[in-house]
């Protein structure tokens, strides 16, 4: 892969780049579902790649004595050519599964594909999202719900913020899809998170429009 990039030119190797990422993230959404993928992180250092996978059950990830992750570290050694060690997969627990969209995202496809009814899985995974300590929280789930007739359903909680820069860096989000017996149903999550200095339940800059007015010194 890095060879690859030696040739290529800077707008080609971005392209690369980001159709990599693309498919190494929709194989291992695909391979990991059951075992809470919740993203990866891709870190190109001068000796290997690193792909840091992160997930609610990492101990399910590493499969018994480290077996699953050797097999998945393979399979994307042979897939994108990289030469023997040039990659290196690690899993990384993800601490506050409340607190991250696609956890959530994945949680809410599989209580709708196991036959529990829309609005009270919803209620189910908005009621968890916000114990998390989120500030805010919608769903929407669109398609065949009941009956031939598609329709779209929202549900929001708490505060969420929309426009301009802080969406970028507070608001987790995700898309899925699920295939029903009736027709395909659109899962969207967006969480809302807070400021925390610790960077542990979100980002560690605090919002431009927030402000905090102290009492005056005596």
């Amino acid at each position: 892969m890095s060879a690859l990039h030696d040739k290529l030119s800077k707008r080609r190797k971005f392209v690369a780049d980001g159709v990599f990422y693309c498919e190494l993230n929709e194989y291992l959404r695909r391979e990991l579902a059951e075992d809470g993928f919740s993203g990866v992180e891709v870190r190109v250092t001068p000796q290997r790649t690193e792909i840091i996978i992160k997930a609610t059950r990492s101990k399910d990830v590493l499969g018994e004595g480290g077996r699953r992750i050797r097999e998945l570290t393979s399979v994307v050694q042979k897939r994108f050519g990289f030469p023997e060690g040039g990659v290196e997969l690690y899993a990384e627990r993800v601490v506050n599964r409340g607190l991250s969209a696609i956890a959530q995202t994945e949680s809410l496809r599989y209580k709708l594909v196991g036959g529990l009814p829309v609005r009270r899985a919803c209620y189910g995974v908005m009621k968890f999202v916000m114990e998390s300590q989120a500030k805010g929280i919608e769903i929407i789930v669109a398609g065949k719900i009941r009956g031939q007739r598609a329709k779209a359903m929202k549900f929001k909680d708490g505060y969420m913020k929309w426009s301009g820069d802080v969406p970028r860096d507070f608001v987790s989000e995700c898309t899925r899809h699920i295939y029903m017996r009736q027709g395909t149903l659109g899962l969207k999550v967006k969480i809302m998170l807070d400021w925390d200095p610790k960077g542990e339940k979100g980002p560690t800059k605090p919002q431009p429009d927030v402000v905090t007015v102290y009492n005056p010194k005596e």
